[in-house]
């Protein structure tokens, strides 16, 4: 047993179960009895403890100190792999964070697949004061108490997804609590698992490869916080973006485009051409009519003169899907010209200088991450290979086959493409590049532009980057850590229930996680469906963001696109939006300082802002308070 204290933080290590457990202060954590780490290699388990050499040794450097151990000589079917690597736990002197680091020596002669390390915490005991916070989409927190079990991740619980738009977990138990923070998230999962009603959650890492091989350090940050609850941890991750540099503020990007546009407006979510292709697995050989249709440019441009003149909604934003000739979700990322069958080029100024003319804003849905085969220069040379030479192949969009571009080339597409826009007398206020921050980061290993998920990252920011240097402002599906230096808006930020059917249970109760870190730097907008007991609005309201004045989702009964909600008029939706953006007009740049449920009631939510903003719902009655400091 090995005993390391460093003020008020203690990390004990046992040898024979290589275990560790931590004191800070008065509260005690350990890792689960059942957890062995382990890897993954070849498909078969492989634990640290089958290593025919193990040794441990003090470490100690000038900032802080702790234990490392060597782990070699590991056998698979009778042979040797090879594989050596070491593990570095320790405690920072300055902060009393432990930090948990896992630094391969040898690569095994069998490719490594994952690593489970370090342990996740013994978290047992039925409670509703025991609680664990889950970064999927806008937040979840789940009472070791919830009677619903916890279903697969997003995207297999991959950080950088939107199945955690921060690279951390969190428990809470009485008050005690401790983040954990994947430093390496491109490279990183988590699981969870939570059985029905509980009584326990388990939550931890899984370290994944890198073009097909373990060869980097891999870390995880523990920080151990006392009298707190959900707040103060996610406060305690906004202070560590700010020192990672990945925390930009709104007001910060106003400084390359004007972000003022999108503040205070209407969200419009509507298409021109729908052509689905009979090898796509969303193709209805039963309705054609719903395969194929074309909105003509200047039914939009009659659309939007009406609701200036009838609705008198003073600011706007239209997000125009399948605005190219190919239609939507084809052909990418050869996309143009604009849609003749629709206008062309002529009609597409028109409606973009319609939308001027009123003060309204013009952005466009595009594509660089799904590349067709049916695109006019596809060439699979410049696809995202996997280690093993192959590439990804399904059909599930309107385009038909297709595979992924890889990262490296997309800022060469973006830049061509928004070049002709541009000669055509379009004048862009904003752009939306799908998928790249709810998807996973890609690999590829084709010797002409390698790279790994990291490098993908950024070359993803390096596209948003180049809308911000032409004064457009860039927008994606959803939302994630590392896009936040670069993105201004997204398509939506909602909790996890709101992408499953109405009515369905859910997995634990929404918490506006992401807001509490990120309201500042990002304008979401919130759906504005009212359903029999539940009104979307509401939520806009207590996150103070911009509301959907028309969500007309591309496909059917996904992306939060379900049927059930009443039917409103379109001056019903035009007063309500008239609520929720004069609230964001007010708080847009503003922190969310906090969020909490009224007498610990989950129907009854408050949440504050840095100006003083006070929001209040009541979901049972569909109420609502707004107060401002006089």
């Amino acid at each position: 047993m090995q005993d390391i204290i460093i003020n008020q933080t203690a990390l004990r290590f046992g040898e024979d179960s290589l275990l560790f457990s931590i004191k800070h202060k008065n509260a005690y954590w350990k890792w689960g009895r059942e957890y062995k780490p382990r890897l993954v290699i070849g498909g078969q388990t492989v634990y640290f403890q089958d290593a025919a050499s193990i040794t441990h040794n003090q470490w100690k450097t000038g900032a802080g100190e702790g234990v490392i151990s060597h782990y070699q000589g590991f056998l698979l079917d009778g042979k040797d792999l090879g594989l050596a690597f070491e593990t570095v736990s320790w405690i920072e002197y300055t902060t009393e964070d432990i930090h948990f680091e896992w630094i391969p020596l040898t690569e095994s002669s069998i490719p490594v697949s994952e690593v489970y390390w370090p342990g996740y915490m013994e978290f047992d005991k039925g409670s509703d004061r025991w609680y664990t916070l889950l970064n999927i989409q806008q937040g979840l927190l789940i009472p070791n108490t919830w009677e619903t079990a916890l279903e697969k991740l997003p995207f297999d619980g991959m950080m950088c997804t939107a199945g955690s738009y921060m690279p951390w977990f969190a428990q809470i138990k009485d008050g005690e609590g401790y983040i954990a923070i994947c430093e390496q998230p491109w490279d990183g999962a988590y699981y969870a698992e939570h059985p029905a009603m509980g009584p326990y959650t388990h939550t931890g890492i899984k370290w994944l490869p890198s073009l097909g091989k373990m060869n980097s350090r891999r870390t995880m940050r523990y920080s151990f916080l006392t009298d707190c609850d959900y707040n103060d941890i996610c406060k305690h991750y906004r202070s560590y973006a700010k020192e990672q540099g990945i925390f930009c503020s709104l007001k910060e990007k106003s400084a390359k485009a004007p972000v003022h546009k999108l503040v205070g407006a209407s969200f419009i979510h509507k298409g021109i051409k729908t052509q689905v292709m009979p090898d796509s697995r969303f193709f209805d050989p039963e309705n054609p009519d719903k395969n194929n249709h074309v909105y003509s440019f200047e039914k939009r441009t009659g659309e939007i003169r009406r609701f200036h003149k009838d609705l008198g909604l003073k600011k706007l934003y239209l997000h125009l899907d399948g605005w190219a000739e190919p239609g939507y979700d084809n052909q990418h990322p050869d996309y143009l010209p604009a849609c003749e069958e629709a206008g062309g080029w002529e009609k597409m100024k028109e409606l973009a200088d319609t939308m001027h003319e009123y003060g309204y804003s013009f952005g466009i849905h595009d594509q660089y991450r799904d590349y067709y085969r049916r695109a006019r220069t596809f060439d699979q040379n410049f696809a995202a290979q996997k280690p093993d030479g192959t590439l990804t192949e399904h059909a599930n969009w309107a385009g038909g086959p297709q595979t992924y571009l890889c990262a490296t080339q997309a800022p060469y597409y973006v830049k061509r493409n928004f070049t002709e826009i541009k000669k055509n007398g379009i004048t862009l206020d904003c752009a939306y590049l799908d998928v790249f921050t709810c998807n996973e980061p890609d690999e590829c290993n084709h010797p002409w532009h390698r790279i790994n998920r990291k490098e993908c990252l950024d070359y993803r920011s390096l596209c948003f980057e180049y809308l911000l240097s032409q004064g457009i402002l860039p927008s994606s599906e959803e939302v994630t850590d590392w896009c936040v230096k670069s993105l201004v808006f997204c398509h939506y930020a909602p909790y996890s229930f709101m992408m499953h059917e109405p009515g369905a249970k859910r997995q634990g109760i929404g918490v506006p996680l992401f807001n509490l870190v990120y309201h500042d730097c990002m304008i979401i907008p919130w759906m504005m469906e009212k359903y029999e007991k539940e009104d979307f609005m509401l939520y806009a309201l207590l996150n103070g963001g911009a509301p959907y004045f028309i969500r007309d989702g591309a496909y059917e009964n996904i992306d939060g696109s379900f049927g059930g909600h009443q039917a409103l008029s379109e001056k019903e939706m035009a007063d309500r939006c008239r609520v929720v953006a004069s609230l964001h007009e007010k708080v847009a740049l503003c922190e969310m300082v906090y969020h909490e449920f009224i007498e610990g009631d989950p129907y009854r939510q408050r949440t504050a802002f840095s100006d003083g903003t006070v929001v209040e719902i009541d979901l049972i009655h569909g109420a609502y308070e707004i107060k401002t400091r006089q």
